[in-house]
């Protein structure tokens, strides 16, 4: 599970090149917010031409595209790709991006993976429809556009960003009664703060969001350090485990920790997840 996304604009060859090894466990290609109307016909061919290069291991690769130039954006797709980031979500785009996703893989043939999609909720409509949006097809995961949403909304959002609190939770919500991962958080616009980002990358974390993106590689360590386990965090987590099997095997639905603590299912759906994040089987 991606913990980072950076955005790279689709129309710099050069910094495509360069993102590949900044450390970022995906890449989302950006045909949208980062590339003027003028070039986004460059953009393509830029995007396209580096898809079609681009090594077999390393980060995933993403393209984000235009809601309104779905087919001529998808069409830049290669088997390099896991998909696509729509902007401005809404069940009857995702219905379109399905069917040109559909067509882009029979164009590509029996090598083709089956692409899938990253839903940006960044519209009043979106919001209304976080259930159904991420209950879409080929939707994986939610992320969140809060300057969109901030322009559409008439918000003025502080430093903490609390006026976003609802919708997050929405977003949250909605994730995990449709069974996909948990959402991608949005940007941290101040670039040279690092108490900052790390102070609102585990606000994202506690809400329930295990991802954000990034507009520059220097935030990189911060996010992927947020979002994966300290040490301490997973042993903690392994301890509740093993104490909650030891207490199965004798046939108890509950145990104690270390420290007297009550251990139920609840509590173990927690740990486990905490040891997910880190790489490890939780069973």
């Amino acid at each position: 599970m991606a913990r980072s996304y950076l955005y790279v604009p689709g129309d710099r060859a050069d910094l495509l090149d360069k993102a590949l090894g900044r450390g970022a466990d995906a890449l989302v290609l950006d045909l949208e917010d980062a590339v003027v109307a003028a070039r986004k016909e460059q953009a393509r061919e830029t995007v396209g031409a580096f898809l079609a290069a681009a090594p077999s291991t390393g980060p995933e690769l993403w393209v984000r595209i235009n809601s309104d130039q779905v087919e001529a954006d998808i069409g830049v797709l290669s088997p390099a790709a896991a998909g696509v980031w729509v902007p401005k979500a809404e069940p009857e785009l995702l219905g379109a991006v399905d069917a040109a996703l559909t067509r882009a893989e029979r164009r590509l043939g029996p090598g083709a993976p089956s692409f899938q999609v990253v839903a940006l909720i960044e519209t009043a409509r979106g919001v209304l429809a976080a259930a159904q949006v991420a209950a879409a097809p080929r939707v994986l995961r939610l992320g969140i556009g809060e300057a969109d949403l901030a322009g559409e909304l008439g918000l003025q959002p502080g430093a903490d960003r609390a006026e976003f609190g609802p919708i997050r939770s929405q977003v949250v919500v909605a994730s995990a009664a449709a069974g996909i991962l948990p959402p991608v958080g949005p940007v941290e616009t101040t670039l040279r703060d690092a108490d900052r980002l790390e102070q609102t990358t585990r606000a994202l974390l506690r809400q329930g969001f295990r991802a954000r993106t990034a507009i520059h590689p220097g935030q990189l360590a911060v996010v992927n350090g947020v979002f994966t386990p300290t040490d301490d965090e997973l042993a903690a987590a392994r301890a509740v485990l093993q104490a909650f099997a030891q207490a199965e095997r004798v046939g108890s639905g509950v145990a104690t920790d270390a420290h007297g603590r009550l251990l139920d299912r609840a509590v173990v759906r927690t740990a486990a997840e905490v040891v997910r994040r880190a790489g490890e089987s939780a069973g």
